[in-house]
């Protein structure tokens, strides 16, 4: 591993001691890759996954038409990730930004899922 991934990974463990999901107010794990950019809700107490998207998705690449690795895409995954989130009757979340900077695509898909309704 290049060293600029082994420091993501260790800011990442320290974030991890404080951020903490329930089933009530799971964690927001948000991971980007080069061409996409991942969210999921998390409930650490049972271990398991309540809700996942990406931009990888063909469904999300249907309904949007552009690159699926810019900020534009993940402020319209952050919508679309609000949205799923209330059906299955979540409102509040604990945002884990898995070592990244809060910037570019991470800042966009956060303040899209605030904006759309989830609390952080």
């Amino acid at each position: 591993m290049d060293e600029k991934k082994i420091k993501r990974i260790r800011r990442h463990k320290r974030i991890r001691r404080k951020v903490f999901g329930t089933k009530t107010k799971p964690r927001l794990c948000v991971f980007r890759s080069l061409n996409n950019i991942y969210a999921q809700l998390i409930d650490d107490i049972n271990e398991r996954t309540l809700l996942s998207v990406s931009t990888a998705n063909k469904d999300f690449k249907k309904k949007v038409k552009s690159s699926s690795g810019n900020a534009k895409a993940a402020a319209a995954l952050g919508e679309v990730f609000a949205e799923e989130a209330k059906k299955k009757g979540i409102s509040e979340v604990v945002f884990d930004r898995a070592g990244f900077l809060y910037h570019g695509r991470v800042r966009a898909l956060a303040e899209s899922a605030r904006k759309h309704g989830l609390k952080f």
